[in-house]
């Protein structure tokens, strides 16, 4: 969807007084008398023996642990108060609703509890080693309004003198001594409670490791001495005298329990038991014979006789659930008397979805060559087809689209068609392959058809079929290989105006050509975005397509193409703050044809433009290099703009605003190019698109601003950008900041309004 911004001057001058109006409206207007409206509190650290930027560090943290809250803020403006003072004296009315839905009672002076804030400040002063510190407070108060300020002085910081690990030599004993190595409190650190806490935790999951069942972080003690009197500390890590037996000893696995159609109750009755069925070291209770017992054997890491470690224990748990055949899965450790060795007997109780099911789905959808639109899906699901967590799914959709400012305006699309795949929990193939990861890995196979018509243009047709792997390597590492992939698309029903523009435009003629790609296709992810604390975070996507000929010259009279496609997008993510964000994107993409393929399939070229790429052009209408087709903007069939390499950066800044929305401010820059030279007559080719060492003179850039409102189950996306640069015009006057005005004639022209569904990147 585009839209063209259509702002007259008074409207800016009506949003500019209604700011005005908003700020100045009282906030104190239900504050009772006597009482003030708490504006908040602060923490100033005035020791001078704390280095600036610790200081700021602490005042941040301090200041954080206040309460209360006051009123929640953008820029200065407490709109959930405002809000609030907009009901009336009855309730009723527009303002008591709005005061109701949107509105934030105001937060008195009063409930402020200045010894309690105190208290927390020094407490967190203290764990942080300040063993000396203390705090005081002063109040502000002006015209019904009041602050806090609290002064902290920290004293000097303890730091560690050494850490010493004091057990006995029993087998518990020994294994925290050997822990001792990768401690992570060091000689010299300063003192930290949080960092005692990460000791202590850290302990007890390689004891986890080691059949430790039953022993937890808090059977674990650290003694603080503090008596040297040198503002150090000499630390003992020491299991406590009050830890239980069970939790000293190490446990190892004795029966494997599996209960594949649990319903609830009791799994471990001697009845159930008794209709358990033993495969290798495992037992089976599934009376309704659901599921083979082989499907179990490649989800479970734990073997009788195993000692106990938490790795095994949750991998099996994660394999169990991607299966994606069983709703819940729960597990469950029982301790059996087994005489002198401790051991464990395993329970997994195991709840199956519907095994067959079907889904309608209305959706509404734009995508990246702005086409907004509808589709209807009707799927039908087989959860366990051979009995073997198999996921069988056929589907069939129809919908339309409408493309409102794409490079043919007008040039709507009808499409529907149906898949069939078939998805298998394991590796299939002539040959074992063992995966380790916790994550099932599948084997797919799909067969498709897809039927799509171009108002006033033409019909394509599209088979396509592929067998291929998908498995993931950790949490982080993903691969998708598909040893097979096979497409063939047939246009036919092409109209008489398109056939009567290929002779102006030959290009067209290459988006109805019958195409034919057979090979293998390879895909690999890596991100570790889903670390939300750390500050820097990173996406990687990276795929290599090829497609040969099997043997034959023509296919359904179609030539097999003959190419290598390769593909790269890494994403950088940058934490600004506590809630902003500053994202980053780099794609390249490149495409080498041979066995003479002059130019890439049309269904396997790169296109750029649009909500999800350079926001500032139209979709599909940039490029390649610096050829711009007269015709975009007209009433006129026109190609989208391909090519064989493709070169983009984006980077966005995301602050975010208030409640559910974020801003944006952003640039993007990129093009794409054609290897080759246009495969026509030398009057029909097109000039500058071709990639050349002079490429980075011929990117586009643009810029704009936009809102993203994260509403839980999806990201409504608004963005608004106009060109800086545009490589069709004549060297030396693409870059086009000087042109900036806000006429009419200029907003239709360059300001590109975006709507989407989700993050471009």
């Amino acid at each position: 969807m585009t839209k063209h911004l259509t702002m007259t001057r008074s409207k800016y001058y009506f949003i500019l007084i209604l700011a005005v109006f908003l700020s100045a409206c009282s906030t104190t207007k239900y504050v009772p008398e006597g009482d003030h409206l708490y504006l908040g509190g602060k923490v100033k650290v005035e020791d001078k023996t704390v280095k600036k930027k610790q200081r700021k560090a602490l005042e941040t943290d301090l200041s954080s642990l206040l309460r209360p809250k006051p009123n929640s803020s953008i820029l200065g403006i407490r709109m959930k108060l405002l809000f609030y003072n907009m009901r009336s004296k009855s309730g009723k009315g527009l303002g008591s609703w709005i005061s109701r839905k949107f509105g934030e009672k105001p937060v008195l002076f009063s409930q402020v509890k200045v010894d309690y804030n105190n208290d927390l400040i020094v407490n967190r002063l203290q764990n942080k080693g300040f063993f000396q510190s203390s705090a005081t407070a002063d109040s502000t108060m002006r015209k019904k309004k009041a602050s806090m300020e609290y002064h902290a002085r920290t004293g000097v910081q303890y730091v560690i003198n050494s850490v010493s690990f004091s057990t006995d030599s029993s087998a518990i004993g020994k294994a925290v001594n050997a822990t001792s190595k990768g401690s992570f409190l060091k000689s010299g650190d300063a003192y930290d409670l949080d960092a005692i806490k990460a000791e202590r935790t850290r302990i007890d999951n390689i004891l986890k490791e080691q059949g430790f069942y039953y022993f937890g972080p808090d059977y674990l003690i650290a003694k603080v001495d503090s008596t040297n009197n040198k503002e150090k500390v000499d630390i003992y890590i020491t299991i406590k005298n009050e830890t239980p037996e069970k939790a000293r000893d190490v446990y190892s696995i004795n029966n494997i329990y599996i209960f594949p159609n649990y319903r609830g109750g009791s799994g471990r009755d001697s009845v159930r038991l008794n209709n358990a069925v033993k495969h290798e070291d495992f037992y089976v209770i599934d009376r309704r014979k659901s599921f083979k017992p082989g499907l179990f054997s490649r989800a479970m890491f734990f073997h009788k006789g195993d000692i106990y470690n938490r790795t095994d224990h949750n991998m099996s748990l994660n394999r169990l659930v991607n299966l994606g055949t069983f709703k819940f899965v729960k597990n469950q450790f029982i301790d059996v008397d087994s005489g002198s060795v401790p051991m464990l007997d395993t329970y997994y109780y195991l709840s199956p979805y519907q095994k067959k099911s079907i889904r309608l789905e209305l959706l509404g959808r734009t995508n990246s060559a702005n086409f907004t639109g509808s589709e209807i899906d009707l799927s039908w699901r087989n959860r366990n087809t051979f009995k073997g967590a198999e996921l069988l799914t056929v589907t069939a959709y129809t919908g339309t689209d409408v493309q409102f400012s794409g490079a043919g305006k007008g040039n709507n699309i009808l499409r529907y068609g149906g898949e069939a795949s078939l998805n298998f929990p394991k590796f299939v193939t002539p040959f074992k392959i063992t995966s380790t990861s916790a994550y099932t890995p599948r084997t797919k196979i799909t067969l498709g058809y897809d039927f799509l018509q171009r108002q006033a243009s033409y019909t394509l047709n599209s088979f396509r079929t592929s067998f291929g792997y998908n498995w993931k390597e950790s949490i982080k590492k993903e691969h998708q290989l598909n040893v097979l992939a096979v497409n063939f698309v047939k246009p036919s029903n092409t109209t008489e105006e398109y056939l009567a523009e290929i002779d102006n435009n030959p290009v067209l003629q290459h988006v109805i050509e019958r195409q034919f790609t057979f090979g293998p296709m390879y895909n690999y992810t890596y991100t570790n975005t889903n670390e939300v604390n750390k500050p820097n975070t990173f996406y990687f996507n990276g795929n290599v397509d090829i497609s040969f000929s099997p043997g034959i010259k023509t296919i359904m009279q179609a030539t097999p193409s003959k190419f290598f496609r390769f593909e790269g997008d890494i994403r950088h993510y940058l934490k600004v703050g506590s809630n902003s964000q500053w994202a980053t994107r780099l794609i390249a993409g490149y495409g080498a044809m041979y066995g003479g393929t002059k130019i890439m399939p049309y269904v396997k070229q790169f296109f750029i433009g649009g909500t999800n790429s350079l926001r500032g052009f139209r979709a599909r209408s940039l490029g390649p290099g610096t050829y711009r087709d007269p015709r975009i903007g007209s009433d006129t069939v026109v190609a989208d703009q391909s090519g064989d390499v493709k070169l983009e950066f984006n980077t966005e800044f995301r602050p975010k605003l208030f409640s559910i929305v974020r801003g944006a401010i952003f640039v993007d820059a990129g093009n794409i190019w054609q290897v080759n030279k246009d495969q026509t007559s030398a009057d029909n080719q097109r000039s500058g698109i071709t990639f050349s060492k002079d490429f980075m003179k011929e990117l586009a850039v643009d810029a704009g601003i936009g809102l993203r409102f994260d509403i839980t189950f999806l990201v409504l996306r608004t963005d608004l950008a106009f060109p800086l640069r545009k490589p069709w015009l004549p060297e030396g006057e693409r870059w086009v900041l000087k042109d900036i005005e806000w006429t009419k004639a200029w907003r239709k022209d360059n300001l590109v309004f975006n709507l989407a569904i989700g993050y471009p990147f």
